[in-house]
């Protein structure tokens, strides 16, 4: 009976180990990670745009930025991503609790806090994407074109300047609504970018329409044209340059910022148990508080 018993514990300490010592995620770590990485985003992003590195702005100057300053941007993004998923790696590697079957192996154990990581990384980038959908679809709400959408067009965010200097005119009446000519005259000025660019018959109806609307004789009407359709399409292709190198630096910052996040949180996690970082993180393995010799292969 005696030898029965001590197999019968023997075999439920077994079964309750293993429940212990299967690897799971543990949420309150990587909840703490990801808020902790998206607060350390808020407070640089904010940074960025204080000293004029937004990656939008409402002025119509912020199309005509140069390439530099795209770039200058895009780079800070990286970096704001490697500070930010990297903060909140460690945060989610150094909180969670290791499993003592798997803190014998390292290389089960580094992949449990990577993982973690890399969790908490992918939760704040989903609650990011959340919040700027939510941001934008309150703004596009509340804006007060929403009202009179048949009046209005894409271009007029983009192309207000030009709109405002082909409709300029010393003289106009009063309450005059110049809205759905400013809507047309931005889709036609729209295509300036495209192959074929403005068609002639385009070119016409809008000489047309600044000659009745400006009072200005047909020659002045046509240079004027010309000249607006020129720097639309300036305009346009400046745009559509920043634009991409931006989208671009937000997928590497994103991409970069799961790397980080995961050798975040492996550092983190060998600093929870007090042992040195693994091999790959040698260099650094000096600013631990009790630092060990590595082994030489």
């Amino acid at each position: 009976m005696a030898i029965q018993t001590l197999v019968q514990d023997d075999v439920m300490e077994g079964s309750i180990a293993a429940v212990e010592d299967r690897p799971t995620i543990q949420w309150s770590s990587v909840l703490a990670g990801a808020f902790a990485a998206g607060a350390m985003s808020f407070i640089l992003v904010s940074f960025s745009v204080a000293i004029g590195l937004g990656v939008s702005s409402a002025s119509p100057s912020w199309r005509d930025a140069s390439a530099a300053l795209a770039l200058l941007s895009g780079l800070f993004l990286i970096i704001q991503a490697i500070i930010s998923f990297g903060f909140g790696g460690y945060i989610a590697g150094r909180v969670a609790h290791p499993a003592p079957a798997l803190a014998t192996i390292e290389d089960d154990g580094e992949r449990r806090d990577g993982l973690h990581g890399l969790t908490s990384w992918a939760l704040a980038v989903l609650i990011g994407a959340a919040l700027l959908a939510i941001l934008g679809a309150a703004a596009i709400e509340r804006s007060p074109l929403r009202s009179s959408a048949s009046n209005t067009s894409a271009a007029e965010p983009l192309l207000s300047y030009e709109l405002d200097k082909l409709f300029r005119a010393p003289r106009r009446p009063p309450n005059t609504d110049m809205r759905e000519a400013r809507a047309e005259a931005g889709r036609i000025l729209m295509t300036s970018s495209s192959h074929s660019g403005v068609s002639t018959d385009d070119r016409t109806y809008l000489v047309q329409q600044v000659a009745a609307l400006t009072g200005l004789a047909a020659p002045d009407s046509e240079r004027r044209v010309d000249a607006l359709i020129a720097d639309a399409k300036t305009a346009i292709n400046r745009a559509r340059r920043n634009a991409i190198i931006v989208a671009f630096s937000i997928a590497a910052a994103t991409l970069i910022g799961a790397a980080v996040a995961w050798a975040a949180a492996v550092a983190g996690g060998r600093h929870r148990d007090g042992e040195p970082l693994p091999n790959w993180m040698a260099s650094s393995n000096r600013f631990h508080r009790n630092p060990r010799a590595m082994p030489v292969p």
